[in-house]
């Protein structure tokens, strides 16, 4: 009734052997089903340092400031002038050009496009790189190493072994740049916080952390009738101080050295708070802590201002809160990027009332939570 079958002639095509199963693996199979979605985005994505690297370049070279100085020019006038072969030169033109920093006129000439002219181009008032040079000497290393980080739950371009704290090194050269960067970065930020965030109840703003000074100058430019005060240490108050006179607020604005997470209490007689991120770089009894001295500082019908890149409540992201996150693993013994529903819970319990979000888009934040005292 059924044919005599030599187990051990097994063909050699048969599922039985597991070199032969097309169910074994997909790309077992002589002729595998494509995937239906594009590989592009992963490309995109694996690729996306490459833009970072070309923009850092140039900026570096001094590409921007050539051409806004000359008027523009051709591969071979860009490559004199910056003292390098004209291949590399048109290759990085041509890159730039790609990225919509540099435009190419009828006449060969390459010109800075309108967002070069405006963030790259030194001695403007929102000049960007400052926040570049950071990336590029500091965070790039240390995302080199994120794998590290993961890991081992510790920040790679700082040893905490070696010093106290982020903040803590002997390297000027290096502040100089953070705080460069951070100006670049909050002054367009609080420019947009402003806009959205009613202010115009304020009479005395403090700063906690406030660094360069950018939220305070800006926010008092927005507010002719507030004054404010840039908390923060020792070492950063000279360098707010510079950027204040420069803007020509040193009658509205002052600063107040110490150190927030170490003192008792912060500064009195203000009726606005902000922290600007600030929230980021701690864990959450740090945070916690913070939260109840503003609290303290601040008067009943106070308001305090969390300004942060935040992440969803449902942790899904949005990206760049959820990369500055792992930022904050690169840079932080303990802070991450937190979301909206977080800071209300905290808030509240901390005795502060009509929590509230206001979304934005900015370069430093997607929105505020605000509370009253």
């Amino acid at each position: 009734m059924f044919a005599s079958v030599n187990p051990c002639a097994v063909p050699r095509t048969s599922p039985a052997h597991p070199r032969n199963d097309p169910w074994r693996h997909p790309m077992a199979s002589p002729h595998p089903v494509a995937p239906t979605a594009s590989p592009l985005p992963l490309m995109q994505l694996a690729t996306g340092f490459w833009a970072f690297k070309t923009l850092a370049t140039a900026d570096e070279l001094g590409l921007f400031g050539m051409l806004d100085r000359l008027g523009g020019g051709t591969v071979e006038e860009c490559a004199e002038e910056l003292e390098i072969g004209t291949r590399p030169a048109g290759m990085l033109l041509t890159g730039c050009a790609a990225l919509d920093l540099l435009e190419r006129r009828g006449d060969g000439r390459f010109v800075n496009s309108a967002l070069a002219d405006a963030y790259l181009v030194p001695g403007r008032p929102y000049h960007f790189s400052g926040w570049l040079r950071m990336l590029d000497q500091r965070l790039y290393p240390g995302w080199g190493r994120l794998g590290e980080a993961v890991r081992t739950n510790r920040p790679t371009t700082w040893d905490p072994d070696k010093q106290p704290h982020l903040f803590d090194t002997e390297d000027p050269g290096l502040l100089s740049v953070f705080w460069e960067a951070m100006h670049a970065l909050s002054s367009w930020t609080a420019q947009r916080l402003g806009e959205v965030v009613d202010l115009t109840a304020g009479t005395r703003l403090l700063d906690v952390g406030g660094g360069s000074g950018a939220y305070a100058i800006e926010l008092c430019r927005q507010h002719p009738g507030l004054k404010a005060t840039v908390y923060d240490l020792p070492k950063v108050c000279p360098v707010a101080d510079r950027n204040i006179a420069d803007a020509g607020l040193a009658d509205r604005i002052g600063t107040h050295p110490g150190d927030f997470l170490a003192e008792p209490a912060l500064p009195g007689g203000h009726d606005v708070i902000v922290l600007s991120m600030i929230l980021h770089d701690w864990d959450e009894d740090t945070n916690r802590m913070l939260l109840d001295k503003c609290c303290a500082a601040l008067p009943p019908g106070g308001t305090l201002v969390i300004s942060e890149l935040m992440v969803d409540d449902d942790l899904t992201g949005p990206a760049p809160a959820a990369l500055m996150s792992l930022n904050m693993l690169v840079e932080t013994e303990g802070g991450r990027n937190y979301t909206a529903a977080e800071y209300s819970s905290w808030l509240t319990d901390a005795g502060f009332s009509e929590v509230h979000k206001v979304p934005f888009e900015a370069p430093g934040a997607n929105a505020a939570v605000v509370a009253r005292r």
